[in-house]
């Protein structure tokens, strides 16, 4: 049994508040200093105030989104924290302008820093790996690319939706997440129909984020740097 003044934090608030998120290992909670329990196996326990930050979902007491964004900035690698924040903006649960007037709140909690310069790199990416992707060029300094882009043909007629997108190289960079062949046939198709209209199309894969960084990297920079200058 939990103590009565438990609130579900972290992962398991964000699980709660709908993000697609494992919250089950360990179970995370944040109680007043005063409360004594600790951490356990399959139990987190953080010690610390969130009053005025509490709401109630399916009757059980939570962090409120913001609060809940804030824990992974102080427990997670910046881009786990932002795969979490990207899912709130996908889901139009949040966006960038309201995580930066909380991260301005109150100074000294954990990971605030970190959330406010998140909140400027947030946006509705469609999928965990597109976020990873993203992060892994603009970590690499490149330009923020656009996310999740509608393009158009010369007469206007819709022909895609960018995963990512720079408008002034016409460069389109997509996640190649799927191996079911209707999707690959409709990837291909989407991309024959990018190509025609005068885009340029990158696609990388998971292997390609986890095991070829610099090589992703290289391709993007030099595609950026070719087609801008023409």
């Amino acid at each position: 049994m939990l103590p009565a003044s438990a609130v579900f934090a972290g992962l398991t608030a964000a699980w709660m508040h709908g993000l697609d998120v494992e919250p089950a290992s360990p179970v995370e909670i944040a109680l007043p200093g005063g409360d004594h329990l600790r951490s356990r196996a399959g139990l987190h326990v953080r010690h610390c105030s969130v009053t005025g930050e509490v709401v109630t979902i399916r009757d059980l007491p939570a962090t409120n989104l913001s609060r809940t964004l804030l824990d992974p900035c102080a427990s997670l690698p910046p881009v786990d924290a932002l795969v979490a924040i990207d899912m709130a903006c996908h889901a139009r649960l949040t966006d960038q302008d309201t995580l930066r007037h909380y991260a301005d709140g109150p100074k000294g909690r954990r990971g605030v820093a970190r959330l406010r310069a998140l909140a400027h790199c947030a946006a509705p990416a469609e999928s965990p790996m597109e976020t990873r992707l993203r992060w892994l060029l603009i970590k690499a300094g490149l330009p923020a690319p656009e996310v999740q882009t509608d393009l158009h043909d010369g007469e206007g007629n819709f022909v895609g939706r960018a995963d990512l997108y720079y408008p002034r190289a016409h460069l389109v960079i997509e996640f190649d997440g799927g191996n079911h062949r209707d999707r690959l046939v409709g990837d291909d198709r989407r991309q024959n129909a990018l190509i025609a209209a005068g885009y340029r199309v990158l696609r990388f894969t998971a292997a390609d984020v986890y095991g070829r960084p610099e090589a992703i990297v290289g391709q993007v920079r030099a595609a950026l740097a070719y087609f801008s200058g023409r």
